[in-house]
């Protein structure tokens, strides 16, 4: 048994939020290593979409034009009957991000260029086929007990702070004895992954067939591929369910033969609605699928953990660097978890609407919401209340209320450049007319000031009464003021400078 450096970050799982996880703290300069039991990517499609704020974070890192090239954006969504016919059909609505609203992606596709992209920093180390056998707070540090496969030896390791991405079934979770409270669907669901050999009429386009005799979701993946999900009966067999007699069975009720898709693979899996009773132990934190889990229907369980990602990564940087107390942390839960259980409760609420199996309630909704969404503008309203939830944290690291405050800013082009990428992942004070009272207080810490000009995003603010904010580094804001009110003092304990190179 071998002993190792102190690393500043250890994140276990490599996978799209600890490879997400890696690239942040790579690019903030931390020391870092991946800890990895396979030995490459996993080749089933799992996450098949997601969002224009998932790929603002990915802007961030450096990675958003090179993974818009594998994707599908701005698909049409559509809920069907059981003759096909649409009771709503609409297009993501934007969010003003700067990227499109929905994009449907491959997902070995999107983790080969998070582990390209992680390959950029000479600061992160990537262990692949090691195994994590035990995780112990000691104080000032973690110890983590390493299996390398491999080679069938143990070594181990030192990390400040750990990041546990393992997955829904997480070994770290249970090795810190925490909970994963919740329930799982006892219907079970075929997944079938293809690969397009001929196209076909809405090849492109997602569709929900809320059948009440098979529910079914058609769903385009970019690369060629396509996937079609759909609810196992009572009494069918996990054998015979994935065979090729009854895969081709369903696909061919779709009007789908050999001459349009070949048959890549076939899986049974259940759907289950968990979240960790705890998120932080010690100095180790649980991210993604290790500390939540929810249905497909939205598209947003690998979105969530890019969130926790974004989320708490820049916490770690400036918690190591002594620009803020260890306490910071506390606001990552409490920042994203009323967030996760908002996003899976309309992820069920999607859910129940699609395998809707009563005949006559499936006919009810039907007419009811056929007659709703043709009204103009209904399909937007609509998306706000059972779509993904607005990018605004009620609670956590934040100044006192106000309108603005929790919300992230959208992101406008400024004189030609993003304005994510003229902010720079600083603290940055923005203010639409003459400084407020209190900036000097944000100055003498560290914090940017810029003025606003840029209509659109002058306009957002005024709609939330807010003439200047100081924005955190992921985009949220921290402090607003209106009305000629100086803004609120900074936080005890905050010292900023830009979030970039090595920790102090």
């Amino acid at each position: 048994m071998n002993v190792q450096d102190t690393y500043d970050v250890a994140v276990i799982g490599y996978g799209p939020t600890g490879a997400t996880a890696a690239n942040l703290l790579g690019q903030l300069g931390l020391k870092v290593v991946v800890i990895e039991r396979d030995s490459d990517i996993y080749s089933r499609a799992r996450a098949i979409s997601t969002d224009e704020e998932v790929m603002r974070i990915w802007q961030s890192i450096g990675l958003a034009d090179r993974l818009q090239r594998d994707m599908l954006p701005g698909r049409p969504v559509a809920f069907v009957d059981a003759n096909g016919r649409p009771f709503i059909e609409t297009v993501a609505v934007g969010r003003g991000c700067g990227h499109p609203s929905q994009q449907f992606l491959y997902q070995p596709a999107v983790d080969q260029v998070l582990r390209d992209g992680v390959a950029r920093f000479a600061n992160v180390e990537v262990l692949l086929e090691h195994e994590c056998l035990r995780v112990a707070n000691r104080g000032d540090d973690v110890e983590l007990m390493l299996a390398e496969l491999s080679t069938d030896t143990i070594k181990r390791l030192s990390a400040r702070y750990v990041i546990a991405a393992d997955g829904g079934s997480s070994p770290t979770r249970g090795l810190l004895g925490i909970g994963y409270s919740g329930r799982t669907y006892a219907e079970r669901w075929v997944v079938i992954d293809t690969k397009v050999i001929k196209e076909w009429d809405a090849h492109d386009r997602l569709r929900f067939h809320c059948n009440p005799a098979r529910p079914t979701v058609d769903c385009p993946t970019p690369l060629g591929h396509h996937r079609w999900e759909y609810p196992a009966k009572a009494g069918e067999d996990e054998k015979d369910l994935v065979s090729d007699e009854a895969v081709w069975k369903v696909l061919r009720e779709q009007g789908i033969t050999p001459e349009h898709v070949e048959v890549l693979r076939a899986v049974v899996y259940s759907h289950h609605v968990r979240v960790a009773d705890r998120w932080r132990v010690g100095r180790v934190f649980l991210a993604g699928d290790a500390a939540h889990a929810m249905p497909p229907w939205i598209g947003q369980g690998m979105s969530a953990g890019v969130r926790d990602a974004a989320n708490l990564c820049w916490k770690l940087a400036a918690v190591l660097r002594g620009q803020a107390p260890d306490a910071l942390l506390d606001s990552y839960a409490a920042e994203r978890k009323p967030h996760v259980t908002e996003v899976t409760r309309r992820a069920v609420l999607v859910g129940r609407v699609i395998t809707e199996r009563r005949r006559l309630l499936a006919a009810i909704r039907n007419h009811v919401v056929r007659t709703v969404t043709s009204i103009p503008g209904a399909n937007a309203v609509g998306q706000k209340m059972w779509w993904i939830p607005d990018a605004r944290y009620g609670h956590g690291f934040f100044a006192a209320a106000h309108a603005a405050v929790g919300w992230q800013i959208p992101q406008p082009t400024v004189d030609g450049v993003p304005l994510d990428d003229l902010l720079d992942r600083r603290w940055t004070l923005l203010h639409t007319g003459a400084p407020p009272a209190g900036v000097r207080a944000w100055s003498d810490i560290g914090v940017a000031r810029l003025r606003v000009t840029e209509p659109s995003l002058v306009q957002w603010l005024r709609r939330r009464r807010a003439d200047a904010v100081v924005l955190r580094p992921d985009g949220f804001i921290y402090a607003a003021t209106s009305s000629g009110q100086p803004m609120p003092v900074p936080p005890a304990g905050l010292n900023v400078t830009a979030l970039t190179g090595a920790p102090a």
